[in-house]
């Protein structure tokens, strides 16, 4: 008996001797794209172009301005180059365009304010749903910059607007194993070549939300970045329920009936979202929930099992106790809206991504770095904050990651926000919503 208790904490001291500590990771600095004053395009605008272009019939224009007024987004919102021209007839190197002045404007920027030199960075993730071009992006990159040959880098494509934070899930990994590193994520997309000309409705609601934009991400695991870096990322959690064809086939990019290309978004995509929302909810709320949340959650879901006959509503738990700052993903209007009432959220609570989108519009995975941008503009990002971003996006996955920060953050220059800060928040008024998203039976 004596021996075997003995071998038990021999084992133990044996585990926890070699148990090597994961590094912290800490986010140094980000930079959000804002394009040219004569990229920005008001809905009016968006709809004299769209005419003008010629693929709009008198329904389909109707249905266009209503999902536009509708949609949550406001008048200064940035398309790209290409929709100014007299026709629709993009080419291979309007799109590479697009996407180089994104990240190299937002990463010119980025290296300046940080003073990392390119050939200290050791990886590079690089995120962009639709736009896919050989050489790759990552590629484009380490060329433009002279990155060293050893660099680890890595492209995802393909994983929609949650691609963003999944990408700093793995540079979290990456960054465990390669000691003394820095990592840089860049999140864009293209929307030069994938505007919908058809005359499928389902399809029409990529045009109206997506706009141009993009954020460049510089992470590091170095103990002498702790004091000059912005956050310290706690926690990264991400979920995938692709498994499941409603969640697989909410958002699904295919052909029309007339063989033209758009992204269909269909009757389910509330319920996928809601679906795969809920159970990174539950692993955030392990994580991060005081005990008296966590135990106010577990008597009601318990007593409503047991006795369904009180009627007893589900807790919502109080997640603002926990963090101070929520950032979901703009998506678009009914999203949020979905959003806000599954959670008791308030208007407060919604301001940065409800702003977001209306100023920006969805800028796909780099949207969340706007809203950040935003609560630091407002210089609401105090020391010890904690910030908790959530993506979703086609699949459906969804994604959190939860940040510390590490000082208060004053905004500067480089903020998209600084120069026009003081006018938000406006007060947005929308009917409802021209798209019927209840679920499927």
């Amino acid at each position: 008996m004596y021996l075997a208790l003995f071998m038990c904490l021999f084992l133990l001291l044996f585990f926890f001797m070699n148990k090597k500590p994961s590094c912290k990771v800490y986010l140094i600095d980000f930079v959000c794209y804002k394009p040219p004053a004569s990229q920005k395009c008001s809905k009016p605008s968006v709809m004299k172009l769209a005419k003008q272009h010629g693929y709009l019939t008198e329904e389909t224009e109707d249905f266009t301005r209503n999902l536009l007024e509708r949609c949550g987004i406001g008048d200064s919102t940035y398309l790209a180059e290409t929709f100014f021209k007299p026709s629709y007839k993009p080419l291979m190197k309007d799109s590479r365009r697009e996407v180089e002045m994104a990240i190299f404007g937002s990463l010119d920027m980025l290296l300046g304010k940080t003073g990392v030199r390119a050939d200290n960075i050791g990886i590079l993730i690089v995120n962009c749903c639709i736009y896919n071009t050989e050489p790759s992006l990552s590629s484009m990159i380490v060329n433009r910059y002279k990155f060293r040959e050893n660099i680890i880098t890595y492209n995802i494509v393909g994983m929609g607007c949650s691609a963003g934070l999944l990408a700093t899930g793995l540079a979290k990994r990456l960054l465990q194993v390669h000691h003394n590193s820095y990592a840089l994520i860049v999140s864009t997309e293209s929307i030069t070549e994938n505007c919908y000309v058809g005359k499928d409705r389902s399809k029409f609601l990529i045009n109206c939300l997506f706009r141009v934009g993009g954020a460049t991400i510089l992470l590091s695991n170095r103990s002498s970045d702790q004091n000059n870096s912005k956050y310290e990322l706690l926690h990264a959690i991400h979920d995938n329920t692709s498994s499941s064809d409603r969640s697989y086939n909410s958002i699904f990019r295919e052909e029309d009936n007339a063989g033209i290309t758009g992204v269909n978004i269909n009757k389910d995509l509330l319920a996928a979202a809601i679906d795969t929302i809920k159970p990174n909810l539950i692993t955030v709320g392990r994580l991060i929930l005081p005990i008296q949340e966590k135990l106010a959650y577990q008597v009601t879901y318990i007593t409503r099992k047991l006795l369904p006959s009180l009627n007893i509503q589900q807790y919502i738990p109080n997640y603002s106790k926990a963090v101070d700052h929520f950032l979901p993903h703009v998506g678009g209007k009914p999203v949020l809206d979905d959003l806000q009432k599954t959670l008791g959220l308030s208007d407060e609570v919604m301001e940065a991504s409800r702003m977001t989108l209306y100023r920006y519009g969805n800028t796909s995975s780099s949207s969340i770095w706007y809203e950040l941008a935003y609560v630091e503009a407002k210089g609401r990002v105090k020391e010890g904050d904690k910030v908790w971003h959530l993506s979703f996006g086609s699949g459906f996955k969804c994604s959190s990651v939860i940040w510390r920060a590490m000082k208060t953050i004053d905004h500067g220059d480089d903020n998209p926000w600084t120069d026009e800060i003081g006018q938000f928040p406006v007060t947005v008024e929308f009917g409802p919503f021209p798209i019927d998203f209840a679920p499927s039976s």
